[in-house]
């Protein structure tokens, strides 16, 4: 029997399209299964950069949101660029996928907010041109927008390798019967033949609130901390999952003798980014872009049940992080203990 989830949670699923299709199939798919209507939208990222002197390229590709009948939203197709096994880096792309690249997250921004998505690569930097006086510039097949003193302000360039493919299903907050709505997402993904990809998982964004309270935010670090094995054995973690690694030192030194001021400044101290097994960034913000925590260590997967189930484990897990004593450092027992803890929520409830 699967579990019933009693949070609030957000979810990421990282999928692969068959060859010949991609996250617009499936959102055509979506929409006319339920009557809705799917709209272009952009989706922001950063790479590493194959240019001296500079780390990151930052980009936009093209996603879709895709919504009911009644308007509602039901999810985002978005791609990710950690998902590459198993595609061609030599094919060119289908007509009409392309990206814009900039390295200014200011200017990445201001292309987002003017650049319609749906717009053909020819005219897609138009608007931003216009802003500036200046016109766009054809460099073989890359799209080159300066500004008038002969600063790049974007690029814009076929997106080739496949990268139609990748798609990441992005839910909005599921209040409750999250079984059936990540099944009426994922059946039609089977259906279209999408797959789990080599590097995936899927991630969950659960409500914010009640780890402010420094002793619940202390404790989820403490977990994943000091149980870091035996969660990720529990959980099934993807060892070829990338962006994920262990939280840092100063931040679990800092849940011994917790206060909301120290784990914010350890958090500060230890470089804490969203590339953590859990992603806690969001938490330390003054206005965050959304208050949550994100579980970022569950395995890829194209089931509900899956999903689900693992999930189901994370309740109970942070069900005993809200305990206001400290949560076990010693992981006796390994995944057996973690199981007993989930246990003894489970019998609270």
């Amino acid at each position: 029997m699967t579990p019933t989830l009693r949070r609030r949670i957000g979810f990421e699923i990282e999928l692969m399209a068959p060859r010949g299709r991609s996250r617009r199939s499936l959102a055509y798919d979506l929409a006319g299964r339920h009557g809705g209507r799917i709209r272009p939208i952009w989706h922001q990222d950063s790479e590493p950069s194959l240019v001296p002197g500079l780390g990151r390229f930052l980009h936009l590709t093209q996603g879709f949101a895709v919504t009911r009948a009644d308007g509602s939203p039901m999810c985002t197709l978005v791609d990710d660029i950690t998902l590459r096994d198993g595609l061609e880096p030599r094919t060119a792309p289908p007509p009409g996928w392309y990206r814009i690249l900039s390295d200014d997250q200011r200017l990445l921004s201001l292309l987002a907010a003017r650049c319609d998505p749906g717009a053909p690569l020819s005219a897609v930097l138009d608007p931003v041109a216009a802003l500036w006086g200046t016109e766009t510039e054809q460099v073989a097949d890359v799209l080159r927008l300066d500004d008038p003193t002969g600063s790049t302000i974007a690029l814009a360039a076929p997106h080739g390798a496949e990268r139609e493919r990748p798609c990441e299903i992005v839910t909005p907050p599921l209040e409750s019967d999250h079984h059936a709505a990540l099944e009426e997402l994922l059946e039609p993904a089977r259906d279209l033949g999408f797959t789990v990809p080599n590097e995936a998982a899927v991630h969950l964004h659960l409500d914010g609130a009640p780890f402010h309270d420094p002793r619940a935010l202390a404790n989820v670090v403490r977990l994943f901390a000091h149980w870091r094995e035996p969660l990720r054995e529990l959980l099934q973690t993807n060892p070829a999952c990338r962006r994920l690694a262990p939280l840092p030192d100063q931040l679990v030194a800092a849940a011994e003798d917790p206060t909301f001021e120290g784990l914010r400044k350890a958090a500060d101290a230890g470089e804490l980014t969203k590339y953590f097994d859990v992603n806690l960034t969001q938490l330390f913000k003054d206005k965050p872009l959304r208050d949550t925590l994100e579980i970022r260590i569950l395995p890829g997967a194209i089931t509900a049940d899956e999903i689900v189930n693992r999930a189901a484990l994370v309740e109970l897990l942070l069900d005993r992080c809200l305990d206001p004593e400290p949560f076990p450092a010693a992981p006796a027992g390994g995944v057996s203990g973690l199981m007993e803890i989930a246990a003894e929520s489970l019998a609270q409830r």
